[in-house]
């Protein structure tokens, strides 16, 4: 299991929301490869999720990123914990 802290004014970067003009939720990354990359190696999957977090503005560590892909990879379920702070 992961963990991120998000400020509540960010959280449309990591879930999708239909009222934000941020282009780029993780939510939205991750479950295209999860889609797609059942299987597939795990480095394979590590730098698209960096791509992903990158692209969201989001710090997931290395190895929340490497959980990640073996999730995927495995499609095992892949439970992370989000710590809202701030207005």
């Amino acid at each position: 299991m992961g963990e991120i802290t998000v400020s509540a004014k960010d959280m449309h970067h990591l879930l999708a929301d239909s009222t934000s003009t941020h282009g780029a939720p993780y939510q939205q990354a991750y479950s295209d490869l999860a889609a797609t990359h059942r299987s597939r190696p795990v480095a394979e999957i590590v730098p698209l999720l960096r791509a992903a977090a990158d692209r969201a503005l989001l710090g997931f560590t290395g190895t929340d990123l490497a959980e990640q892909a073996q999730a995927i990879s495995s499609g095992a379920p892949y439970e992370l914990r989000v710590r809202v702070t701030g207005p």
